[in-house]
């Protein structure tokens, strides 16, 4: 289970039981401490893969650091994992890649309170627009200056965001199904 969120300028939550995570030394995590200092939290390496952990205002500028000058200039994917004990409920990912002869993959995570806005990464990553709306769709999580924050896989009038911890994994939204698709569910 995930820890509790400690203040900024403190080590950061310890990981979950099972990730054990080494620190991550390399030029690349020294130009970043050098570029970003404590708007960092944290560099580490996870089963070979190299992440950090910023604070969420810094999000912005590091994405666009990375692209312009370190070349992780494709946004593979943005997600969210969810930590409904922890203060600062969500992880919001984004995995970039650098293509060769680099060939390398990096994550930036940042933590978010739930209802905490997010700063849109569609002004550095066009790509980020489709996939912050699944993020906001699948938790809630709303990303501030989007051109378009709607849902994109549910309905408008759906209920609820399904990826959150609390949403039962047979849970639906009985109302829309019933009003839209005329039937009772069977769950």
């Amino acid at each position: 289970m995930a820890e509790e969120q400690k203040p900024a300028g403190q080590a950061p939550p310890k990981p979950p039981p099972g990730m054990a995570t080494t620190p991550w030394e390399s030029r690349l995590a020294a130009s970043l401490k050098e570029q970003f200092g404590d708007r960092i939290r944290e560099f580490s390496t996870y089963a070979g893969q190299n992440f950090l952990v910023a604070e969420p205002e810094s999000a912005i500028s590091i994405l666009e650091f990375l692209k312009i000058e370190e070349e992780f200039e494709y946004l593979v994917d943005l997600t969210a994992v969810d930590y409904p004990k922890r203060e600062k409920r969500f992880d919001v990912v984004y995995v970039l890649y650098r293509f060769p002869p680099h060939n390398e993959r990096l994550r930036v995570k940042i933590l978010v309170a739930d209802g905490e806005k997010v700063p849109t990464a569609t002004g550095v990553h066009p790509g980020a627009n489709w996939l912050e709306r699944e993020v906001y769709d699948m938790f809630g999580i709303v990303f501030e200056g989007h051109p378009d924050m709607k849902r994109i896989l549910l309905p408008e009038d759906w209920q609820g965001h399904p990826l959150r911890k609390e949403y039962g994994i047979i849970q639906q939204d009985q109302r829309w199904v019933r009003e839209n698709l005329h039937i009772d569910s069977g769950q």
